[in-house]
């Protein structure tokens, strides 16, 4: 495989556009069981805040050298400000509608000796309102952008995913989807879509074998009007679908320790790849190599284009 295009990273301006959460871990140690239930109590000796959903996209993306604008909904709460000071230590664009009618996304993990023993999430779904303003905003970074990135996470922030589309054709700007649920006739228009085995089998039902995931995949490329479908797979890896027809790449990871925003590092370093002019083929290869090396580590991580290279 040729040289990861690190000069041609540089210049590639991407515009992601989503569902942004801050991660929130409690690291700490468990060294008895609660008097009080049958559950452990953990001594939390370190707190670490991380960039999640959308946000770990750009921040994956920034990371692989690329430059990027950050646009979705938070909360005017510490957390959205937390997400907000992160992205710019990060060397994000963040472009964030503030709206005090949400709270921002959070996900709270606490894990006792490297072990995830809970999550606890806070979330809710925008007004109308906050989508107007992000529409708005939206529609004007698009002019400075060589492709677009919508991660998906079905907290509300792409309810009007159609509209963002129909704005990324009439501009002539590539845009890529990490698609959620089982209606994807909403995501019709995209470039390619990037659904993993599970969310797949939900939009077009379980398949036999190999060649009828082919025939499904490629009738449903053809209905949504895509240039491609890229189903990411786990350990089986991932297909790749095109005009040219069906293109498999193994799994490389060599140790799985936590596949947290694993399918952002592939959807950022796609999108990195196709921006710097690479053909789909070899966008995905460098998208499998990143999700290989980021599930060795723990928690919603990065790679970095020394790491692919």
């Amino acid at each position: 495989m040729m040289a990861f295009p690190v000069e041609r990273v540089r210049d590639t301006k991407i515009l992601v556009i989503g569902d942004i959460m801050l991660d929130r871990y409690w690291f700490g140690e468990v060294e008895r069981i609660s008097p009080e239930a049958p559950v452990p109590v953990v001594r939390v000796a370190r707190r670490e805040d991380r960039l999640g959903g959308a946000a770990n996209v750009a921040r994956n993306i920034v990371a692989l050298g690329a430059q990027a604008v950050l646009m979705g909904l938070v909360g005017a709460d510490e957390a959205g400000e937390r997400v907000v000071a992160l992205a710019g230590q990060e060397g994000i664009d963040a472009r964030m509608v503030v709206t005090p009618s949400i709270h921002t996304t959070l996900k709270m993990r606490v894990l006792g000796r490297q072990q995830q023993l809970l999550r606890v999430d806070f979330e809710e779904l925008p007004e109308n309102g906050c989508l107007d303003a992000l529409m708005g905003a939206a529609e004007a970074a698009l002019a400075d952008a060589d492709i677009v990135v919508l991660s998906d996470y079905a907290k509300g922030c792409l309810a009007r995913v159609q509209e963002v589309i129909a704005l990324c054709r009439s501009a002539g700007v590539p845009v890529l989807v990490d698609p959620k649920g089982h209606d994807y006739a909403r995501y019709r228009g995209a470039t390619i879509i990037t659904p993993n085995r599970l969310e797949m089998s939900q939009a077009v039902g379980a398949w036999k074998d190999e060649d009828d995931l082919e025939r499904r995949a490629q009738a449903l490329r053809a209905e949504l009007e895509l240039e491609a479908l890229l189903i990411t797979r786990s350990e089986q890896g991932m297909t790749l679908f095109t005009d040219q027809g069906r293109h498999h790449i193994d799994a490389q990871a060599h140790e799985v320790f936590d596949v947290s925003g694993a399918g952002d590092t592939v959807l950022a370093t796609l999108a990195v790849s196709r921006g710097a002019g690479l053909d789909w083929q070899t966008s995905v290869a460098w998208a499998n190599r990143a999700g290989g090396i980021v599930v060795g580590k723990l928690g919603t991580s990065v790679v970095t284009a020394g790491e692919l290279s």
